[in-house]
């Protein structure tokens, strides 16, 4: 009698352990990125860099629409216009359009750099909060779907933690954010999005050709 009951408690430990191996890990999918634009402070900083470039989007648009009327009067008036006055406009053209894209690429540079910042800050206080969210959760893994390139094929949305990080970072810094009521100043660039699909400034203008040279006389 005494052997059965040394066996049958070890026998129960035996299953007990095999039926923890057999439970799967916990796993969850975030999209970071979303996740840092959607916060409050996020919101606010994109608020805030609209309004920092609405002057240099307006100065690109002013650009592009200048050369867009030249290359208008070099069309509407190539067949009257002195081979000496379509050779200056289309030289103006051109002149134009590298400004533009210079300018185009300084912009944009300036951009993303500001908003590498804000990721960068932001970002840090966000995995904070999703570090203490998956530890007092008990999540083995959790996956960042922001990249496009990610292995992840497809994910349940059930999974999907990223509106839950958002209410807890916010509630972790309150009053740090910009009213929800607040709106971004008219006609300013558009709001900070992720590295991958960030819109570019204006592009320039096809380029016109250069005219030849005029013939020496």
């Amino acid at each position: 009698m005494k052997k059965n009951f040394v066996v049958f408690p070890a026998l129960v430990l035996g299953m007990a352990a095999m039926a923890h191996a057999q439970t799967p890990a916990k796993v969850a999918i975030i999209h970071v990125q979303n996740a840092i634009l959607q916060t409050k402070d996020g919101q606010k900083a994109a608020a805030e860099l609209q309004g920092r470039f609405a002057p240099k989007k307006a100065g690109l648009d002013k650009k592009q629409a200048d050369i867009a009327a030249l290359q208008d009067t070099l069309r509407k008036g190539s067949a009257t216009m002195s081979e000496e006055a379509k050779a200056k406009l289309m030289r103006d053209i051109d002149a134009n359009n590298k400004s533009l894209q210079r300018d185009t690429e300084d912009a944009q540079a300036d951009l993303d750099g500001e908003q590498g910042k804000i990721m960068q800050e932001l970002g840090n206080k966000v995995m904070a909060v999703l570090e203490k969210y998956a530890t007092a959760n008990g999540y083995a893994l959790v996956l960042d779907v922001s990249n496009p390139q990610t292995p992840v094929l497809w994910a349940s949305q059930t999974i999907d933690i990223t509106t839950d990080i958002v209410k807890l970072y916010d509630q972790a810094n309150p009053g740090t954010g910009a009213p929800a009521a607040a709106k971004a100043p008219a006609g300013s660039a558009p709001a900070p999005r992720p590295a991958a699909t960030t819109p570019s400034a204006p592009r320039p203008a096809a380029t016109t050709p250069s005219a030849p040279a005029p013939k020496k006389k």
